[in-house]
């Protein structure tokens, strides 16, 4: 099947520079947010982003209004993804929201078009029970930012069919990525081993061992992390980490239990960066 439309659910923080990269491929894509605020802030995402190459001498400003001519942004969902090819959704990390859109989605993109879910860790094969083409259906989960970061994780669901699965792996080189193919499982592989590192590192400061700068710093500098898991935590979300955990738990049992202070922190709505509050003050 030769993929030429590329439809992204979701401009935030990983949806807009998925779409960035799928254009820089040479795709034609659309942006779709459920608002205009949404879609506005995508965009200037990655003008910046382009922007910042062209100042470096990495791109051509004509390359970057090309690229910028290859995204249409759209708050309408049918006309995001009636012509859709692949369609990759990045929308909240909440099985029954997930659900709902592919719901939606069946009725409105062609019979050969695959479904793509961009995330850290439900379930690929319960996503795509809900849908006529669970073979058609597969997890792809990027990393953060997404233009910069090499990896990409595919995940096959329970009837991920071999050609979907071809499909995917050729999309995700063609974008610039290094793949790893999984079997469905909790969290997958790199967020099963990195999410638990993290959850234990709230376990040591919640116990007191250290402060949150010399934890950062004993990893940093003992382990060759580029960043400590505290400071990483409240980059990618306290929340998003605790939902991660919890899954882990409720699938695996009691070794994956979220520590108490990162449930405490995600209740007193210190989220991390992006509220410019975490374990770690940003203001």
């Amino acid at each position: 099947m030769e993929i030429k439309n590329i439809c992204v659910l979701g401009a935030g923080l990983m949806g807009n520079g998925i779409a960035q990269v799928c254009a820089q491929a040479g795709y034609s894509v659309t942006l779709r947010d459920i608002e205009q605020r949404f879609v506005d802030g995508g965009m200037n995402t990655i003008r910046k982003n382009l922007a910042k190459e062209v100042e470096k001498g990495k791109r051509t400003q004509e390359d970057m209004n090309a690229v910028l001519g290859r995204i249409k942004p759209t708050l309408d969902m049918k006309e995001a993804a009636a012509n859709a090819d692949i369609v990759v959704e990045v929308v909240i990390e909440v099985m029954d929201v997930k659900k709902k859109v592919y719901a939606e989605l069946e009725e409105i993109v062609p019979a050969h078009c695959l479904f793509f879910t961009n995330t850290s860790g439900l379930s690929i094969t319960e996503m795509a029970a809900v849908t006529k083409r669970p073979d058609k259906f597969i997890g792809t989960h990027f990393f953060n930012p997404v233009p910069v970061m090499r990896l990409l994780e595919i995940i096959k669901g329970y009837e991920t069919s071999a050609d979907t699965l071809a499909a995917a792996e050729a999309w995700g080189k063609k974008i610039g990525k290094e793949l790893v193919v999984v079997k469905e499982a909790p969290a997958f592989v790199v967020n099963r081993i990195l999410c638990t590192m993290l959850n234990e590192a709230f376990f040591v400061l919640g116990e007191g061992l250290a402060s949150p700068e010399d934890i950062d710093k004993g990893m940093v500098l003992g382990c060759n992390h580029p960043i400590g898991p505290l400071a990483l935590s409240d980059l990618v979300g306290n929340e998003t980490l605790l939902r991660v955990i919890d899954g882990l738990h409720r699938e695996l049992g009691d070794k994956y239990r979220p520590a108490p202070l990162l449930v405490q922190l995600v209740r007193a709505g210190r989220f991390g960066r992006k509220v410019g509050k975490g374990v770690f003050n940003y203001k």
